[in-house]
């Protein structure tokens, strides 16, 4: 979008928060780069320049507006609703890959070169995977500055810098303002952060609409006993991380989720925050997704009546693709039944400040070697279960923002018990295919049939065809006609 220049000069005229993301714009005469919504008076078109991403200006040498705040946009909805490489590319790099493993590591996930990755992102987003990581890093260290009472040198390795120096650097560059600096500002006026360890509030922003019933209330209503939980308003659950573990409290507020992180090892803040907003699917475009929904009649009312729903995803595909299994053809009570007992069994313990969570949710190694006659299932349940256990341990299944939906259908389908079914909500829920389709759903088939649709999967889909590529969003839309409680935020 960066490149239709008449078209970014009338977002930021009009301050549209809806392309806050999309595009950065930077004023050649204050050297300063923005969101499009900036409040401040816009510049003349002729100071303006834009650019796709915050680390694009950043290396153009553009330092981050102090009042608008770029670098806390929402992320751009293209990288959730692509499945190309730099679309894949930018969900590892948002996962916080390269702070890990590198480039190399990066480019390995994708089955590219590094030459070749770097290549990629530099045309279409302007700068490579490291200045991406880099802008990614300063957003973190200002976050610990902000909204912890961390000593500025544990912020900087936990932001992922290799050094103190180069974190006083990039935050200096980036925001104009030394680390301490940045600390007395945010505190000014205000009392400092409570010396809790490890936890962390922040604000996640969105796109709006948003419809909160539509993603907290599924989330409660399956909420798996020991790994999340409603209360007091907030969804609450463990997280599996990678230098350590975490517990989440998520709860809808106004233009925006408060989010509360208590981590074991604050090197993992960026991953969590990845996943909490790929949980609530708040990179999303709504206006976009519901644009095209009211183009058909029959969705248009629905869509008018609760405007803004979104996919609930998942924090861990592996897990969701378990916890698909355990679902095959059983309640959700049920369900959530069957999941708890293999936490119980399996999952590591935690122990969590706040009481009522007890365990992560067991990983696919922990499961390697569960006995199937100890599961209250199905024979051919089990079979499915363990095989789809076994072949998530040794890679040939492979779930997360690296995959490619198309291969990873495939290989699912390829598994024992696996149909259109279990394959496309674990496409819509754990790989995040905005286009992943149930005509087979009996809660989509009633809706259709309601609505005045054609009914069968076959007839369905082809009428499916006018809300592509926002299908899984048309789904939500059809499931709230039900009157199941997942349809509904617990008081």
């Amino acid at each position: 979008m960066h490149t239709d220049t008449e078209r970014c000069v009338r977002a930021v005229q009009s301050k549209d928060a809806r392309f806050d993301g999309w595009f950065f714009t930077a004023v050649l005469t204050t050297r300063i780069y923005c969101r499009p919504s900036c409040p401040v008076v816009p510049p003349k078109p002729q100071n303006m320049v834009f650019y796709p991403s915050a680390a694009a200006c950043q290396q153009a040498g553009f330092r981050a507006c102090k009042r608008c705040r770029p670098d806390t946009s929402p992320g751009s909805p293209e990288w959730n609703a692509r499945a190309d490489t730099v679309a894949r590319a930018m969900r590892l790099i948002r996962d916080g890959v390269v702070d890990r493993e590198g480039v190399p590591g990066l480019a390995a996930r994708l089955g590219y070169s590094t030459r070749q990755i770097e290549r990629q992102l530099r045309a279409e987003l302007g700068a490579g995977p490291l200045a991406l990581a880099r802008a990614q890093r300063a957003q973190t260290a200002r976050v610990l500055i902000e909204t912890t009472s961390l000593p500025l040198a544990d912020v900087a390795f936990a932001a992922g810098f290799s050094s103190v120096r180069a974190f006083n650097e990039t935050v200096r560059e980036v925001f104009a303002l030394a680390p301490g600096e940045l600390r007395t500002r945010a505190h000014r006026g205000a009392a400092r952060p409570a010396a809790t360890p490890g936890t962390i509030s922040l604000r996640l922003p969105y796109r709006t609409p948003l419809n909160p019933s539509n993603l907290f209330g599924h989330l409660a209503a399956t909420a798996v006993p020991g790994v999340e939980e409603w209360r007091d308003g907030s969804y609450r659950r463990t997280l599996t991380l990678p230098y350590g573990h975490g517990i989440v409290a998520l709860a809808p507020a106004t233009g925006h989720i408060a989010c509360r992180l208590h981590l074991t090892d604050p090197r993992d803040l960026t991953h969590a925050i990845s996943r909490c907003r790929w949980l609530l699917d708040l990179d999303a475009d709504p206006v976009a997704v519901d644009g095209q929904l009211r183009t058909d009649p029959h969705l248009a009312p629905l869509v008018d009546r609760a405007p803004g729903r979104r996919v609930p995803r998942t924090v861990d595909a592996a897990e969701f693709a378990v916890r698909a299994v355990l679902g095959q053809q059983v309640s959700t009570a049920a369900a959530r039944t069957h999941a708890g007992r293999l936490v119980t069994a399996h999952g590591t313990p935690v122990d969590d400040p706040e009481g009522g969570l007890t365990h992560l949710f067991p990983t696919p190694d922990a499961l390697a070697g569960l006995d199937p006659e100890a599961l209250a299932l199905p024979r051919t349940r089990r079979t499915t279960l363990t095989t789809l256990v076994a072949a998530l341990a040794d890679g040939s299944v492979k779930l997360g923002p690296d995959s490619d939906w198309d291969d990873a259908r495939g290989r699912l389908l390829a598994l024992p018990g696996f149909g259109p079914w279990t394959v496309e909500v674990i496409a819509m829920r754990a790989l995040g295919d905005p286009d992943a389709f149930l005509p087979g759903d009996l809660g989509v088939r009633r809706a259709a049939t309601a609505l005045g649709l054609p009914a069968t999967p076959a007839a369905l889909t082809a009428n499916a065809a006018g809300w592509r590529p926002w299908r899984a969003y048309a789904v939500q839309y059809l499931w709230a006609t039900d009157s199941h409680p997942i349809n509904h935020l617990p008081a």
